[in-house]
């Protein structure tokens, strides 16, 4: 007996400590529910329980507590005083007497804080006479008081009626329902299939109640042929299946000495009546854990309930939290400012190519290069002059590309600001408030006319982007061992023939395609055929300068040129969508995105944590 009690006082520590946890777990998450539109669990049932109920009573030692509950003029009073062994609540001839519940607590629970906790849903006042609880009183009051002949670990109420005319007396009996272990049924010939009554002790049955059935004010010797027909009838009822049952003879003078002697009549009520036992000891004798326990498994129940309790609450959140992932999703800047971004001209990757291979030149080699490209220039300035004539530069030779972004940032904004007012119109609760307060007035126009001033701002090749193509050229020279080997050796040739390629170049540049000869002027031939083949193959203008010997190196290369283009483009688009997003959106995009993110928060997973322990 002590290692099973031991036991169960190992369990409910236990069950006190994941009761704890989730509440504490609730806690957190409740302000992030509140914040994606879920409504607020406070005022729900499942709540209730676990705030009025469970939690009070796991502070301490568990204590239990046994209601006296029946209908009216049945004499609930009257066998609370001799449970009590005193006369601690009135006994009055008039239907619902007992208007306020009254509690007797042991010496080792007479703690107003304690009881405050347990009994929430009441003003604890201190017990002066049997009669205050007959008063009318607006409050929801508990009378209470220290019980000194009350077992300890046990609460006595007397509980007001559980079909009085009066509601709010059916209101302060389910109180006390609520919160009692074990339910004390006091039933009579008259109220055994009372319909309150019955639909009072069904819902204690739902919440998986222990109940003691006291069948009162019985003929032991012409009734008993019928307590087991009300027994039936009133389990059939209600669902009930009865811990003890006990038949009180109707005695008033032994009523008025607290003498009633409380006979057992087995399970079923089809035995004779026993010897008369002490109800007082037989419940002291009860198994307050493991009852505790039952009770919380009740409350749990209703707790973990899938439709009516936390689980259906989460479910709430995780709708609300969608309603948030799909607004970020229809507003991510990402993709809504997606643009057909113009292409970088090769001749500016060209450059940063030359000057990446230059770089990694040796001394001499360097300035023997550097000295006759200055040559060169001079030498073809005739060439260049005649091609000024015939197309003039621009001021900036990347002004054709800067307009075509620039026109395809705008159609892409453009875009973008209609799918908003869409958008606005139709979405989501989510999402519409949001976004009306948003671009209200002239915010379409401002808007367009920042963004082409930040365009305007940012240069061509960056020295981020700038970092990534040396990085890439310098992950493909190690890739390709070979071909910087050629490569290389195709530099120091041409640092030894340079003067010879310049005449040449200077006499012979005419036969070039005067696309072509722009490109070359102040490049040797092995110049352009070693870009030509880092480029993949191709001048600006597309013709080969590399032939078939060299399709390897052209394959290789040619991917590293689409592959910089590429994330020149990405780049672009990126810094569009983080402008947008700041300018724009501004902390709407990250609320949305926090508020999607609630289901995969750390207070979300705990809760569900908490509840898998159950």
């Amino acid at each position: 007996m002590r290692y099973a009690e031991a036991t169960m006082t190992t369990d409910f520590h236990t069950w006190a400590a994941k009761v704890r946890q989730l509440n504490d777990a609730l806690t957190g998450l409740e302000p992030l529910a509140v914040a994606v539109g879920a409504k607020s669990p406070a005022g729900r049932p499942w709540l209730e329980l676990l705030r009025t109920k469970l939690l009070p009573q796991l502070q301490s030692k568990p204590l239990l507590i046994v209601g006296i509950v029946g209908g009216t003029n049945i004499g609930k009073s009257l066998l609370f005083n001799h449970l009590a062994g005193e006369i601690a609540s009135a006994v009055s001839p008039l239907a619902a007497g007992t208007k306020h519940p009254v509690c007797l607590a042991p010496p080792d629970a007479a703690d107003p804080g304690l009881l405050q906790r347990l009994f929430a849903d009441f003003q604890l006042r201190d017990w002066a006479s049997p009669e205050n609880p007959l008063r009318e009183w607006p409050e929801d009051l508990l009378f209470w008081r220290v019980g000194a002949k009350v077992p300890p670990r046990l609460l006595l109420l007397d509980a007001p009626d559980v079909d009085s005319d009066a509601q709010v007396n059916w209101r302060r009996a389910r109180a006390i329902r609520q919160t009692a272990d074990v339910l004390l049924a006091v039933l009579t010939q008259q109220k055994y299939n009372d319909a309150a009554v019955k639909q009072f002790f069904r819902e204690a049955v739902e919440a998986d109640k222990p109940i003691v059935i006291i069948f009162n004010q019985v003929d032991l010797e012409a009734d008993q042929p019928y307590w087991p027909l009300w027994l039936e009838t009133f389990c059939r009822e209600t669902g009930a299946r009865p811990e003890l049952v006990y038949v009180v003879p109707l005695d008033r003078k032994a009523a008025e000495q607290l003498r009633l002697p409380f006979h057992p009549v087995g399970p079923k009520a089809d035995q004779p009546p026993g010897p008369p036992s002490s109800l007082r000891d037989e419940l002291a004798a009860m198994h307050f854990d493991a009852i505790k326990i039952r009770t919380f498994r009740g409350a749990l129940g209703r707790l973990l309930d899938n439709q009516q309790g936390l689980p259906g609450w989460l479910r709430e959140i995780r709708v609300a939290a969608g309603g948030f992932s799909a607004a970020a999703e229809a507003l991510s800047a990402t993709e809504m400012a997606r643009v057909a971004w113009p292409s970088l001209p090769p001749r500016v990757l060209v450059d940063e190519i030359r000057d990446w291979w230059d770089a990694a030149r040796g001394a001499w080699s360097r300035n023997i290069h550097g000295f006759y490209r200055t040559l060169g220039r001079g030498v073809t300035w005739p060439v260049r002059a005649a091609w000024r004539a015939y197309q003039p530069e621009t001021t900036d030779p990347l002004a054709p590309f800067h307009r075509q972004e620039r026109d395809a940032i705008l159609l892409a904004v453009e875009k973008m600001l209609d799918e908003l007012d869409r958008l606005a119109r139709v979405g989501n609760d989510t999402l519409r408030p949001r976004l009306q307060a948003l671009l209200g007035g002239d915010a379409r126009k401002q808007l367009l006319n920042r963004v082409e001033e930040a365009h305007g701002q940012l240069p061509a090749v960056d020295d981020d982007y700038r970092r990534f193509l040396r990085e890439e050229l310098d992950a493909w020279k190690n890739r390709n061992p070979g071909a910087v080997a050629l490569l290389r050796s195709l530099d120091q040739m041409a640092a030894i023939a340079r003067p010879a390629i310049t005449i040449t170049l200077a006499i012979g540049g005419g036969v070039l395609a005067d696309h072509i000869v722009v490109q070359a002027a102040g490049h040797t031939a092995v110049e352009l055929a070693k870009e030509a083949a880092i480029t993949g193959g191709f001048t600006a203008g597309g013709e080969a300068l590399v032939g078939s010997t060299t399709e390897g190196l052209r394959q290789t290369s040619a991917r590293l040129f689409r592959r910089l283009q590429s994330q020149y483009a990405q780049r672009r688009a990126a810094w569009l969508a983080q402008w947008l997003e700041n300018e724009l959106l501004g902390g709407l995009l990250g609320e949305l995105r926090q508020g999607a993110g609630v289901p995969a928060s750390r207070e979300f997973v705990k809760v569900e944590e908490c509840l898998a322990a159950f």
